[in-house]
């Protein structure tokens, strides 16, 4: 729905041009098994391409026995960890019921949504840092970079959101119904950019002047697809009005 926000909320959360009412969202006592299964895929591809390298080599060259070993521990994994409702959306029943109530943020939710984080920080850093190296150097040398710059940059989110310090990795869901913003609008802006950059690294030449156009074209969709976010004009972006029982999704 849309609103006319005063000043003071629209500084907290970002000028959303859309938010929504918690008592407009259904409400639900139960997760349907169709939901749970729709979640599961999402967190086997987060685990799977957690291995950064890994994962370049399947995009450049299709990967390997290894990458497919990978796969098969993670679809075990997150099966065992889905059955036992421990991954989220995968949950038996929904854990957050009223926005910007103080609750527990249970161990698995934190670690998933670190992982997370970790992923669509460290591939957006380093392609653009691959994309400028190849600008200035002449050269890609995008698989050296992902060696050298991956597991430091995770492993800095890993500790920031062990610390609590990232959006719904705190120790309380008190802030859930703005922070989902923040991360739903980073996936949204990273699961875009990162399918054209690949698409226009495979059909283009690697020049000096189509690697400044694929750099280009990269920031560009980060900046418009985050500024669409921040609007509260993608879905699961819009700032959520506290007051009844409502539904994280």
């Amino acid at each position: 729905m849309r609103s006319i926000l005063p000043p003071s909320y629209k500084l907290q959360h970002g000028h959303a041009e859309r938010v929504e009412l918690a008592a407009d969202r259904v409400f639900r006592v139960r997760n349907k098994v169709s939901y749970r299964l729709a979640h599961w895929p999402i967190w086997i591809w987060v685990f799977f391409i957690a291995p950064g390298p890994i994962t370049f080599d399947l995009f450049a060259s299709g990967g390997s026995v290894m990458t497919l070993a990978w796969l098969g521990i993670v679809l075990v994994g997150t099966g065992i960890a889905g059955l036992r409702g421990r991954l989220p959306g995968v949950e038996p029943a929904p854990y957050i019921l009223r926005f910007y109530e103080d609750r527990p943020n249970p161990l698995y939710r934190r670690v998933c949504y670190t992982l997370a984080w970790s992923e669509v920080v460290a591939y957006a850093v380093l392609n653009i840092a691959g994309l400028v190296d190849a600008i200035v150097n002449g050269q890609w040398r995008a698989r050296a970079i992902y060696d050298a710059g991956y597991f430091p940059i995770v492993i800095t989110i890993w500790t920031l959101g062990g610390i609590g310090w990232l959006p719904r990795v705190g120790r309380s869901t008190k802030n859930e119904g703005h922070e989902r913003r923040y991360f739903y609008g980073s996936v949204w802006a990273v699961c875009i950019a990162q399918p054209v950059l690949w698409l226009l690294w495979k059909v283009l030449p690697q020049t000096r002047g189509f690697d400044a156009l694929k750099l280009a074209v990269f920031v560009g969709i980060l900046v418009w697809v985050g500024d669409r976010a921040r609007r509260g004009l993608l879905p699961r972006t819009r700032p959520i009005l506290p007051g009844e029982l409502a539904i994280s999704d």
